[in-house]
Formats: C-alpha cells, sequence, structure tokens
C-alpha cells in the first residue's frame, strides 16, 4: 500500500488520517489490545518479547511500515509509523520501542543514504521482520556529546577494522543489522571525523556484552556491543566516510518523532486508566470521578496529550513532505514525553495506594514513561535544539 498524498488534512484544514490510516490505526489497536496488552505485564517481569510477537508485527507489516513496496514494505510514511507507535505503546511500550528504532533509526537511514545494492541486500529482510535493525551512536563517554565517540574504524588494506565499545543498544541482543557509528578520523574536529557502518549481526568479532538492568521498558533488551577487530568493507559504509555525524543527527530527527508517539501512547494509557478509575472507586459514597480535584487531573492530561499528539503529526507530516524538522521533531519530542511523564504521576496519584503496587499495570506506566524524556536526546538537549534554531 502506499500512501499518496500523506494526510492532507493533517496539518492543515481537517486534522483527519483517511481512510488508509484510519484503517492502519485500527489494526495497530486491535493488534495492541488482543496481543500486546494481555502481554505487557508478562514482558516486563521477564524482561524479553517473545518471537512469536515478532512475527505478528512481521505478518501485520509493520516491521516494513516505512519501506517502499518495491522492496516488500508497506510503502508508508512517517505519520503511518506515528499512529501505529502510538497504538503500539498504549499497550506495551518495550514493544513500540524495537518497532521505532527498526524503522526510524536503522530503514529510515538506510533509505535515505544507502546505496542500490545496500538496499538491495537488506530491506527486503527488514520490511519481513527476518532481520531486526539495531542503532548505535552512544558509548560510555559520548551521551549527550553524540560527537565524543571513542570506538575507532581503521584502514586495514582495502578494508576497514572496528574496535571499541557501544552502549544503549535497543534490540541489540537479537538485531541482524546494526547502524554503528565509529571514529574513523582523529586528526579533525570530532564530529567531522566519524563514520557510519551497516555491520551485519553475524560479523566476526561483533559480540553481545552486558544486559542492562532497567526501571522502564523491562522487556525491550538494552545491551552493550563489543567491536573486536569487526572487519568490512567500503560496500558496508553508510553514506561518505568520515561523513556519519550528519547521518546520525538527521536519523535523530526522525527518531524524535518515534519516541514522541511513544510518550503520547504511554500517556493515553494512563489517561484511559484514570477515567476507568475514577469512574470505579468510590469514596464518601460516590465515584472520585465526581470530585472536582480528580476531574482538573484528568482534564490537564487530556488537553496535554492532545496537544502534543498535534506536534508529533504536524513533525511526522512535515518530514514526509520533506522538510526541515530539527526544531518540529524536537519539540513534540519535549512536549510529549514531559505530557507522559504528568499523565503516569497524576495517574499514580488518581489511584492512590493500589496505584503503587502491581495490582495496577499503572505502576509500570509510570516506570515507561520516565525513559522518554531521557533518549533520543535529553530533554535539556531538545531545548538547545529548539532555542539555537531560532536565534540562529
Amino acid at each position: 500500500m502506499t500512501v499518496t498524498d500523506p494526510v492532507t488534512t493533517q496539518a492543515g484544514l481537517g486534522f483527519e488520517l483517511g481512510e488508509e490510516l484510519s484503517l492502519i490505526q485500527d489494526e495497530a489497536k486491535k493488534f495492541a489490545d488482543d496481543v500486546l496488552l494481555p502481554l505487557a505485564t508478562k514482558h516486563d517481569r521477564e524482561e524479553r518479547i517473545g518471537d512469536d510477537v515478532y512475527r505478528q508485527i512481521g505478518d501485520l507489516g509493520f516491521w516494513g511500515l516505512t519501506i517502499p513496496e518495491e522492496y516488500g514494505g508497506a510503502g508508508f510514511g512517517n505519520v503511518a509509523l506515528a499512529v501505529v507507535l502510538e497504538e503500539l505503546n498504549r499497550a506495551c511500550a518495550a514493544t513500540g520501542v524495537a518497532v521505532s528504532v527498526h524503522n526510524s533509526l536503522l530503514c529510515a537511514p538506510l533509505m535515505k543514504f544507502g546505496t542500490d545494492e545496500q538496499k538491495q541486500r537488506w530491506l527486503p529482510q527488514l520490511a519481513s521482520g527476518e532481520v531486526i535493525g539495531a542503532y548505535s551512536l552512544s558509548e560510555a563517554g559520548s551521551g549527550s556529546d553524540a560527537a565524543a565517540l571513542a570506538a575507532t574504524a581503521t584502514r586495514d588494506g582495502d578494508g576497514w577494522v572496528l574496535n571499541g565499545t557501544k552502549l544503549w543498544v535497543t534490540s541489540g541482543d537479537r538485531a541482524g543489522l546494526f547502524l554503528i557509528y565509529v571514529r574513523t578520523n582523529p586528526d579533525v574536529p570530532k564530529a567531522k571525523g566519524i563514520t557510519a557502518f551497516l555491520v551485519p549481526g553475524d560479523a566476526p568479532g561483533l559480540k553481545v556484552g552486558k544486559h542492562e538492568k532497567k526501571t522502564g521498558i523491562r522487556g525491550s533488551a538494552t545491551v552493550e556491543i563489543i567491536l573486536d577487530g569487526v572487519r568490512l568493507t567500503d560496500s558496508d559504509i553508510l553514506g561518505e566516510v568520515d561523513r556519519g555525524f550528519p547521518v546520525a543527527m538527521d536519523t535523530l530527527a526522525g527518531g524524535r518523532i518515534g519516541i514522541a508517539s511513544q510518550a503520547v501512547g504511554i500517556g493515553q494509557a494512563c489517561l484511559d486508566a484514570s477515567v476507568k478509575y475514577a469512574m470505579e472507586r468510590e469514596q464518601f459514597g460516590k465515584p472520585i470521578g465526581h470530585f472536582q480535584a480528580v476531574q482538573h487531573k484528568i482534564a490537564d492530561m487530556s488537553a496535554r496529550l492532545e496537544a502534543s499528539r498535534l506536534l508529533v503529526r504536524k513533525a511526522a507530516w512535515m518530514r514526509d513532505a520533506g522538510m526541515e524538522v530539527n526544531r518540529q521533531s524536537s519539540e513534540a519530542k519535549m512536549l510529549a514525553s514531559q505530557a507522559a511523564n504528568f499523565c503516569a504521576d497524576e495517574t499514580v496519584q488518581i489511584h492512590g495506594g493500589a496505584g503503587y503496587t502491581d495490582h495496577f499495570h499503572v505502576e509500570r506506566l509510570f516506570r515507561d514513561a520516565r525513559i522518554t524524556e531521557i533518549y533520543e536526546g535529553a530533554t535539556d538537549i531538545q531545548r538547545l535544539v529548539i532555542a539555537r534554531s531560532l536565534l540562529k
């Protein structure tokens, strides 16, 4: 399927998804409600997502949602991805982030910067879910200062040898393809000597290190990746030698829309749980939803989420239209992640003591929400991106 005119009314007059995107949203919602939601607590406690879930995501076409039809994908864009990610994350944020990383941080840069040969080799496998994608930029000494990475690739004959340790790699335990950034020129300013490599998951010398024990999104594996003499060729370079940092920044602009979508989904789950509990829980002879204090919390949650959702879809629509979205994606990510954490805090408060236990899934939502203000660029970094774009 293809969207010939992505969301013509979304950022303009009607604010409607249209027939095709509405059908996609319905599919994602059904999968989220019927499959992911019943498994979300299991994913959280066992700290893994079952293979069958990955298979069903492939059956729905969500691994290849943004990949062109000629490579076996669905041919949709960022708006469709934002809609799907909101629904998936409403049910299980661990599953949602895996789909986001695969589409936004691996497939998107491969489609934009890859050679025909690279696309032919990898996109069909990525579209089907036969290969799961992972993205690796961060290291122990390079987080918000992304260009400070120390892992290296050095010339060896007509190839390259990669060495170093990468951290915080989502889906790194099962990825069949990594987009890994390493330093190729130590003699130039740090942002100008970085190269992006497409690294097969079975490449000799690539090792999965420690699994992080996380506060939230526990079902999604976050691992250390060790590069111990990984040998690659020029055909594995994405883009140009020493020009990988612009690839990383462009990719993260799209990735921020994915995490913003995740935040809206988590926040919506908090609002849904709050409304349900407010109508069921009685105190002083009536449902607590009849009390103004609870009503104000629910009203504030709803308004913040609706504003965030519109920002997210506008940024996604702009990216689909080929516009520059650095500021817009940062605004969407900043406000949506703040809204998610606000909603998570308020839903636990509405649930009271029970919300602080695992009797209700809101405690998981509270833990899952926190990461949205940290990864894909912390909130403070988003403020810098926004301000600099306005003050330049």
